[in-house]
């Protein structure tokens, strides 16, 4: 329970449907000085989450995860950025500590479930074997995140907000008069504080802001850049570049501490790589399949073949060039509505 409304509404839908319900809040790590505003455990977010708890008639802790949601989140993130990508850490917070740290601790007190309010939805297939799905909201479907879950975990998730629209979440929030009704939505990574990152970045890891050449791919300069993590693939402004055609970011060249740019035209692709690819069924496909793909977690889905490859890869041709495609982000795959697995983005120096 972090005290917005759709954990909120998750317990309240549990409690109505006969479940034995238990609040939790992960106290999760903040900058010193900085804890009130981190959105998921701020003060405001805790009395929030034990006023629903009060309502709701359910006990409520409080568990300290500062030191691992550190280690596996915010040095991922840091670790990322120093490494020329652009790093997902909900990806990893997901996996290692709501679904590690959390399932195990919700586990040792003998719960059986782990619920949370991901729009998202499970369903058993007749093998027994679990398939991931999206959640009827396609606006704030919440799969993507989701899509390192394997088997096991899937078994003990509940998602209770994966048949509801946010406008109906909310209204059920208003009727049962909970405290989180009206509370808005929040964009930012949670231990950011609503700072910028390269701010972030700067405190945390000033490794990462060493000044090298921006250039094209012919290889002239074409100007200076203050440290590759302070831009994405993409990117087209603030590159100080001054020229009568607007210049993008295409790739970061590790080696060479460089910032390739070029011309719209050259930021689309037919292909990409993914690695540490995890298939939901616990099984790779073995032979190419058609699939969409989503390569952010607010792209559309475009349609392309994917192909399983060695050491947990896979490689994906799409059938038509796209824009963007950003390594450290993942590439998850769907067939309709059933979401399969997915991958981080490879850079180009990697493959």
């Amino acid at each position: 329970m972090s005290g917005g409304v759709d954990s909120s509404v998750a317990a309240a839908l549990l409690v109505r449907q006969g479940f034995q319900v238990i609040g939790v809040m992960l106290r999760l790590w903040s900058e010193s000085g900085q804890e009130a505003d981190n959105r998921c455990c701020s003060p405001e977010a805790m009395v929030l989450a034990r006023g629903v708890a009060a309502a709701l008639d359910i006990p409520f802790y409080v568990m300290d995860a500062k030191q691992v949601f550190y280690q596996q989140v915010v040095q991922y993130f840091l670790d990322g950025y120093a490494k020329g990508i652009t790093p997902n850490p909900c990806l990893v917070c997901n996996r290692l500590v709501r679904w590690g740290f959390l399932l195990n601790q919700a586990l040792d007190l003998e719960a059986e479930y782990l619920a949370t309010g991901h729009y998202a939805r499970l369903r058993r297939t007749e093998s027994g074997t679990f398939q991931l799905l999206r959640g009827i909201d396609r606006s704030k479907d919440q799969s993507y995140v989701l899509h390192t879950l394997n088997q096991e975990q899937l078994s003990r998730s509940i998602f209770p907000l994966g048949e509801y629209t946010k406008m109906q979440v909310r209204q059920i929030a208003r009727e049962l008069r909970l405290p989180a009704a009206e509370h808005p939505d929040s964009q930012d990574l949670c231990f950011l504080g609503g700072t910028d990152y390269r701010d972030f970045l700067l405190r945390h890891a000033p490794q990462v802001a060493k000044s090298g050449p921006i250039l094209n791919r012919q290889g002239q300069q074409l100007g200076e850049h203050r440290g590759l993590a302070f831009y994405t693939t993409g990117q087209r402004k603030g590159l100080g570049i001054y020229a009568p055609f607007p210049y993008y970011v295409l790739f970061k060249d590790i080696a060479r501490n460089a910032l390739v740019v070029g011309g719209e035209e050259e930021l689309r692709d037919y292909t990409l790589i993914a690695g540490e690819v995890h298939w939901i069924s616990g099984e790779a496909p073995t032979a190419p399949f058609r699939a969409q793909v989503k390569i952010r977690y607010k792209a559309q889905d475009t349609w392309g073949t994917v192909t399983a490859l060695e050491e947990q890869r896979a490689h994906v041709r799409f059938e038509e060039p796209l824009r963007d495609i950003t390594p450290g982000q993942a590439a998850v795959f769907y067939h309709g509505e059933i979401c399969l697995g997915g991958g981080i983005i490879l850079d180009e120096g990697s493959i």
